[in-house]
């Protein structure tokens, strides 16, 4: 399922305190983004405990329970399972329901709408969210049915990087990882791909911080392949490699402001290629974000700067003429200001003119 909206961490926050109480909510997302950590965090500040059922690793009969003969009667009745039927209210969230077989989902049917299985029904104040993957996602996934669609409220989850990064700062993730994402916040997350391999989400970057902490990056000497099979162990491998290049500038956590000050030269060794590329690419963030769209908005402070930055370009350009294309190039709708892009025109036109073929 694609929805036309998606929202934040935050907004989905707002979703589930407005709407769970009374209607179940579905969230789908990408792997890793923070979906089952949100719902988690939802039920501790609703002051619920939070019961979780894995879809993918469900039968009918965990959802059912099994049938008990009344000899007084001479009906039968299902007892539900334990997990299931608490006496407290709490909140049952319902992972990877959208990996379940169609029989598990026709299970799910009375409980997700009615609250209920059988005769017993969840303690009053009881919520049940879902959650899946989409099928865009490489994950395992099952076509949902209709009748089941129809019985949740939907929302879509994606990544927002300053959400995050302030979520990071609470919550001792490794200093190289935070720093890492305040720099490159699109390097958060990517979508996964459709081969066998690691890719960078929330969790991923998690995972890293993790490690790294536990091999005591930072505090004590790490190897540069140790640092290299951590990295792209967890990670895409663009980003993996720029984040190696950013752990190698650490030993000068100011080398981009000294160039940029022209108190440093871009590295322009083979071996220090890596660290050029984050170091560029840091740049091109660094132009995006700070300068003005409008010419009329250049102060005289900042002439002095926009000089130093073609004359870096030009100085790129020489070592690298690709990675210095990189930097003046329009990518996912983000191109720097068209007045400055005259002004490199004026100075390096073969620059942007093989780019622009």
């Amino acid at each position: 399922m694609n929805l036309p909206l998606s929202v934040t961490q935050n907004d989905l926050k707002e979703v589930l305190l407005n709407v769970a109480p009374t209607r179940p909510v579905f969230i789908w997302g990408a792997p890793g983004i923070g979906k089952s950590a949100i719902v988690e965090e939802f039920a501790e500040d609703m002051s619920l405990k939070c019961t979780s059922l894995l879809g993918s690793q469900l039968c009918a009969e965990d959802i059912l329970g099994i049938p008990r003969l009344d000899l007084e009667t001479n009906t039968s009745e299902f007892l539900p399972p334990k997990m299931i039927a608490q006496k407290e209210p709490y909140l049952l969230f319902l992972d990877e329901l959208n990996a379940c077989s169609q029989e598990v989902q026709r299970a799910f049917y009375s409980l997700i709408y009615e609250k209920r299985i059988g005769s017993y029904h969840l303690p009053e104040g009881s919520i049940v969210v879902g959650a899946g993957n989409r099928t865009q996602d490489s994950a395992i996934v099952k076509t949902m049915s209709s009748a089941l669609i129809n019985r949740m409220f939907h929302v879509q989850l994606r990544v927002d990087a300053r959400q995050w990064i302030k979520w990071a700062e609470k919550n001792s993730i490794h200093p190289w990882v935070l720093d890492y994402i305040r720099q490159r916040p699109d390097h958060l997350f990517s979508e996964p791909p459709k081969t066998e391999e690691p890719f960078s989400t929330p969790r991923s970057w998690h995972i890293l911080s993790d490690a790294l902490t536990e091999y005591g990056a930072g505090t004590r000497e790490i190897s540069n392949e140790t640092l290299k099979m951590l990295t792209y162990g967890c990670l895409s491998a663009s980003h993996a490699g720029m984040f190696l290049g950013y752990t190698k500038t650490l030993r000068d956590n100011c080398m981009l402001e000294k160039i940029i000050a022209n108190k440093a030269k871009w590295p322009s060794k083979p071996e220090e290629r890596d660290v050029l590329y984050f170091l560029a690419q840091s740049f091109r963030a660094k132009l995006l974000t700070e300068m003005p769209k409008s010419k009329q908005d250049v102060s005289g402070d900042m002439l002095s700067f926009i000089y130093r930055v073609k004359s870096m370009i030009k100085e790129l350009s020489v070592i690298n003429f690709e990675i210095a294309q990189m930097v003046v190039a329009a990518d996912d709708d983000q191109a720097l200001p068209e007045w400055l892009m005259m002004d490199i025109v004026k100075d390096l036109p073969r620059l942007v003119n093989t780019k622009a073929s």
